[in-house]
């Protein structure tokens, strides 16, 4: 089963600094977001620590100051949680859960042109798989 990366959206707000980066320092990191929230360096330094101890990012010392990056891919963090709030909500109905995204909100037409070339893609590539058992 793959790793369980359950995350807050502030937790989530440090990781896409360090993805979009690379790897940064509690300084870059408090400044990146300064935007749109305005963090004490404890504060981040407490969040990243918290993160290191979940496995979620590591870090190496350069200059005395401690330079984070992720080891958890954004890929891997969105697969994750989107399987279990499938789960959790739609009880694992993926199709269920497809339903609710289209009739939540209002989708432009594009938008569901993309959905239906990315099904349309799936199937093929599923019917490849098959074709090859």
């Amino acid at each position: 089963m793959p790793e369980s990366h359950q995350l807050t959206e502030l937790q989530l707000a440090l990781l896409r600094v360090l993805w979009q980066r690379g790897e940064a320092t509690v300084a870059d990191i408090s400044e990146a977001l300064r935007p749109d929230r305005s963090l004490a360096p404890t504060t981040v330094a407490t969040l990243l620590s918290r993160l290191e101890r979940r496995g979620v990012v590591t870090h190496r010392v350069e200059s005395r100051q401690f330079v984070y990056s992720a080891t958890v891919s954004e890929d891997a963090v969105r697969h994750s949680m989107l399987s279990e709030l499938t789960e959790q909500l739609f009880d694992g109905d993926v199709a269920e859960l497809v339903s609710h995204l289209l009739s939540a909100r209002e989708i432009s037409s594009g938008d569901l042109d993309k959905v239906k070339d990315l099904i349309a893609h799936h199937e093929s590539r599923m019917e490849v798989s098959d074709e090859s058992r």
